[in-house]
């Protein structure tokens, strides 16, 4: 049986991220913050590296398949961020929340399906722990011209040896 860690591992590779590379702010404020049980993740846009991929309108320039894979890869830096704050992925007891916010074209409809592409990267990941609550918005603009941002919160059951 594969754990956390490794299937976040692979789902990484099928998205094209490195997981080795260092997730960079876009600003000044910390993209992980941990409050004693909880573990509040920043609002993730699908950067890889340098390059955000899905830019653009989704049901305009970006398909509903590519925003779910953005959705996706913003799942995939989040569990990143949060791995390294709390040392494994195994300190996640439950994912309370999600919001997913897709810059929508005018006449698009479908921001829960969008939503799934972070819901389906939760639950392969954490498994029944990645069961959750969300919200999905459609709005205007987002960071970067990205098409899609995703903010987490996690409950944790403890941290590295605390």
């Amino acid at each position: 049986m594969t754990t956390r860690d490794e299937r976040l591992g692979k789902l990484a590779i099928e998205l094209g991220f490195d997981l080795s590379e260092p997730i960079k702010a876009g600003g000044k404020y910390t993209p992980v913050l941990v409050d004693e049980n909880v573990a509040y993740i920043a609002g993730q846009i699908p950067r890889i590296g340098d390059v955000v991929r899905f830019v653009g309108i989704v049901g305009e320039s970006v398909s509903l398949d590519e925003a779910r894979q953005a959705a996706a890869t913003s799942t995939v830096r989040a569990l990143t961020l949060a791995k390294g704050a709390l040392g494994s992925l195994d300190a996640i007891s439950a994912v309370p929340r999600i919001t997913v916010f897709v810059r929508s074209a005018a006449d698009f409809t479908m921001q829960s399906e969008v939503a799934d592409g972070a819901s389906d990267a939760l639950y392969s990941v954490l498994g029944e722990v990645g069961v959750h609550t969300r919200t999905s918005v459609g709005v205007l603009q987002l960071p970067k011209g990205a098409s899609v941002e995703v903010d987490f919160i996690f409950k944790v059951k403890s941290l590295r040896g605390a």
